[in-house]
């Protein structure tokens, strides 16, 4: 409604009466019309600039469709402005273009319309001179979303092509141009502005299925519940996106039908009822309304929802006991026992505050013996025993009990009297143990008291007065098995002497436990005797300490020595010192001066004394009312010392008590031991020898005959062996010469190392195995390595009847001559066959 220079536009109806128009264009009815079914009624719109007097008309066409009244444009037209005239100051004339700013362009959504469907016409004054083209841009047209709008490049009629959305895009921004054939821009672009008109073609959509809420009961009249949401995508500017809520139905309809409004704009749920109770009704549940077209029913879209409103509890109601008076026993002396279970009901909800009850007790109990801790599972109170009760001081209680919430009761909620109960409490008779008085029960006496002797009497008294029973006394605990105790009157005796320096006794008190037993079951108690001991001079003093050290030369200090006695200082020190006369060297030697009533000084009156451990008696008398008197032996170990006096590491070794003489012997087993050791290592090695000499001299893989040398068999032959000796080989050649013993020295070496054992034929020769031990017995006659002994241990003796006849036959392979052999019976036992074959023995 306004030029681009700010003019102003007037808007006129013309030739109708039916119709008025607004300043911003906007077209009303003037009165009710009745329009027929598919009828128009067509009217003119004026718009004049009011500066420049520029004059603009369009049509427009009122249309019944179906019942609907649509209000449509009829091919206006836009004509791009005129120029007009200015005559400057100095008498020349320009023309001046001004620009006019369209009013928008309103099209109905979801329009049913032929397509495309015209608009608008777009022209410009010089389409009479020129030929003009014309085109529009922007989104809609040659922008996403492109196609929705065309125009006529010659006409220039704008026209739609699809139905609009207006929920989608509610309005296009258009920019149409005028060219000439060569593409010049004859005009300035007009901005068009495209309006879609909104539909009611949604229905409200509410923003939850299900709406939550809460109210206390108890509320009163106009207390705000809940608000409940619906949204609806058409204009909320017009009719079409007005919304009203409205209630449907309530269940349950309880004390009233009508317990809720609802606000039918903003949708908030207020109460309107009272009688809210949470113990009668505990939820509500409304179907909610919401409709369009500011509620019409008639032409109204709608939606509904459900809405849950719970009711909350307060304490309205409060705990009541399920019976007047309560009843229970307990044990006396027991404590923390449940006498009671006290039962009360409450309505409202279980495991609140409201719900939970506490108990207070508020009469009968005023020394606090008993307390009422709730269960808080099933709100029960638990009166319990806190404080021991005795039956011979009070035998029943009469309680009064009190029961309320954790939370106080709601506010306009009064009771004519606090909910109360009596509770009954008898208290049961029970043995009870006997008790000492005093106890622990304390007496002095001196130590030293003889067996026997009478101390004091300890009884315990039986706290039960009406029950007629008998005491009987024992002894529990007595370290030192000093006491006894008369099972019937409790006195108590010693049966030994009581000692104050006894490790049992601490800070010269020692203490007896006595147990008092009475009943049937029995019940026991115990008392202890605390017996503070005095002490009397009971105890000779003695040397300390009892070993002291001493350099063989010793320089001008002397030894310090004092005495311990385990009697108090009353009957200890001062001490006297002095040295026994005998043996007669003690004075001779050592000489004993006295410093002080504590300590004495021990010196040696000769120059040196030699090594060694010297018992040194001394006798010392105490200070006592009957003084006592002891003779110690201090221990003096003389030593030699280094240049700082101190004893050298031997004689440290004697100082702890080792002599020359036991110095001496312990080398001597040592010695002894090396020995012993040294012939077992000797024995050892000669026991490996007499092996070695008994291992055949060849090699044992050679041939199978070397098995049959390696069974040291005392058995009856070969007769009873499955041997066949024709597997013995025979060597190929033998010399023949004489053979006899070869002895040979132990102590000579061997020349070579070369292996002189006869060699085997390859060749199976069936013969005598004489031959082959000869040749054995060459070989072990000219071998230095083995003993003289060895070759002819190896043979053992193998019965009669042998093949290869006996070795009686063997002759020695250095010499023909005889030789005297006598010298083989100086050998021992070993060598007594080899004595009597070459001696000339029997056999």
């Amino acid at each position: 409604n306004r030029s681009k220079d700010h003019g102003k536009v007037r808007f006129e109806v013309g030739q109708s009466a039916d119709f008025r128009v607004s300043e911003a264009g906007e077209i009303y009815t003037s009165r009710p019309l009745s329009l027929g079914r598919d009828r128009a009624v067509e009217g003119v719109v004026y718009a004049q600039d009011l500066r420049t007097k520029q004059l603009w008309k369009t049509k427009f066409f009122l249309l019944v469709k179906h019942g609907d009244a649509t209000l449509t444009q009829h091919l206006p037209e836009i004509l791009f402005p005129w120029r007009s005239m200015i005559v400057k100051g100095d008498g020349t004339v320009r023309r001046v273009k001004r620009d006019w700013v369209i009013p928008p362009i309103n099209v109905p959504e979801n329009s049913r319309g032929q397509f495309p469907e015209d608009l608008v016409r777009i022209r410009s004054d010089r389409d009479k001179n020129w030929m003009l083209r014309y085109s529009v841009t922007g989104p809609g047209a040659d922008q996403p979303p492109t196609g929705i709008f065309i125009i006529n490049p010659i006409s220039g009629q704008l026209s739609v092509t699809k139905p609009l959305d207006r929920e989608h895009i509610s309005n296009f921004h258009l920019r149409a141009h005028a060219v000439d054939l060569n593409g010049n821009q004859v005009e300035n672009p007009i901005d068009i502005v495209i309006n879609v008109i909104d539909q009611n073609d949604n229905r409200p959509e509410f923003t939850h299925t299900v709406f939550n809420g809460s109210v206390p009961e108890g509320s009163k009249p106009g207390s705000f519940v809940m608000t409940v949401t619906a949204v609806d995508k058409d204009d909320p500017k017009t009719a079409n996106g007005m919304l009203r809520y409205k209630i449907l139905s309530q269940n349950p309809q309880s004390p009233s039908s009508n317990m809720f409004t609802i606000n039918n704009k903003t949708g908030d749920i207020i109460t309107v009822a009272a009688g809210l109770d949470r113990e009668k009704v505990t939820q509500y549940t409304l179907i909610v309304q919401a409709t369009d077209m500011e509620g019409n029913p008639t032409y109204g879209l709608s939606n509904t929802a459900t809405t849950v409103i719970r009711i909350t509890d307060v304490n309205d109601n409060p705990p009541e006991f399920t019976t007047d008076t309560f009843s229970g026993d307990v044990d006396e002396n027991r404590v923390n026992v449940i006498v009671a279970n006290l039962t009360v009901t409450d309505k409202d909800q279980p495991h609140t505050q409201a719900w939970s009850a506490v108990y207070r007790i508020v009469a009968g109990d005023p020394t606090g013996r008993f307390s009422i801790p709730t269960d808080p599972t099933t709100n029960e109170g638990l009166l319990t025993v806190v404080k021991p009760i005795n039956y011979e001081e009070k035998r029943s209680f009469m309680l009064m009990v009190e029961a309320q919430n954790e939370v106080p009761l709601a506010r306009g909620i009064h009771l004519p009297r606090q909910p109360t109960v009596t509770v009954s409490v008898r208290i049961l008779d029970v043995n009870e143990s006997p008790e000492f008085s005093p106890n622990p029960k304390s007496i002095k006496l001196e130590e030293g008291l003889p067996a026997g002797s009478l101390l004091t009497t300890f009884t315990a008294q039986d706290p039960d007065r009406f029950m007629s029973q008998n005491v009987r006394y024992s002894k529990m605990y007595d370290p030192a098995n000093w006491l006894q105790i008369d099972p019937f009157n409790g006195r108590i005796s010693t049966i030994a002497i009581l000692d104050r320096e006894s490790p049992y006794v601490k800070n010269n008190q020692y203490n007896v436990t006595f147990m008092a037993t009475d009943g049937d079951p029995a019940a026991n108690g115990t008392g202890t005797l605390q017996i503070y001991l005095m002490d009397i001079n009971d105890n000779a003093p003695h040397v300390f300490p009892p070993e002291v050290e001493m350099c063989e030369k010793p320089g001008p200090n002397a030894i310090n020595i004092t005495a311990s006695d385990p009697d108090l200082s009353t009957n200890a020190g001062p001490f006297a010192f002095d040295l026994v006369g005998r043996p007669l060297d003690v004075r001779r030697n050592w000489t004993l001066s006295h410093l002080n009533g504590e300590y004495a000084q021990l010196r040696l009156q000769i120059s040196s004394l030699s090594s060694g451990i010297y018992e040194v008696p001394i006798m010392i008398t105490d200070s006592g009312n009957l003084p006592m008197s002891n003779t110690s032996h201090l221990r003096v170990k003389v030593c030699q010392c280094d240049h700082h006096g101190d004893c050298v590491d031997m004689e440290r070794i004697i100082a702890a008590g080792l002599g020359t003489g036991a110095i001496i012997a312990i080398l001597i087993g040592i010695i002894i031991l090396l020995v012993l050791v040294l012939l077992f290592v000797m024995w050892m090695k000669r026991r490996d020898k007499e092996r070695q000499a008994k291992q055949l001299l060849i090699d044992p893989e050679d041939d199978v005959r070397d098995n049959i040398l390696k069974y040291d068999e005392e058995g009856g032959g070969e007769e009873d062996q499955d041997y066949d000796l024709s597997q013995l080989q025979q060597p190929d050649t033998l010399e023949s010469e004489c053979m006899k013993v070869g002895i040979r020295r132990l102590d000579e070496r061997p020349l070579h190392h070369k292996h002189q054992y006869p060699l085997r034929s390859a060749a199976p020769h069936p013969g005598d195995i004489g031959e082959f031990i000869h040749e054995g017995l060459k070989a072990a006659d000219n071998d230095p390595t083995a003993p003289p002994y060895d070759s002819l241990l190896v043979f053992d003796y193998e019965g009669s009847s042998s093949t290869a006849g006996s070795l009686s036959t063997l002759h020695s392979s250095s010499s023909c001559e005889d030789q005297e052999y006598d010298y083989l019976g100086d050998w021992g036992p070993r060598f007594r066959k080899l004595a009597d074959l070459f001696g000339g023995g029997d056999d």
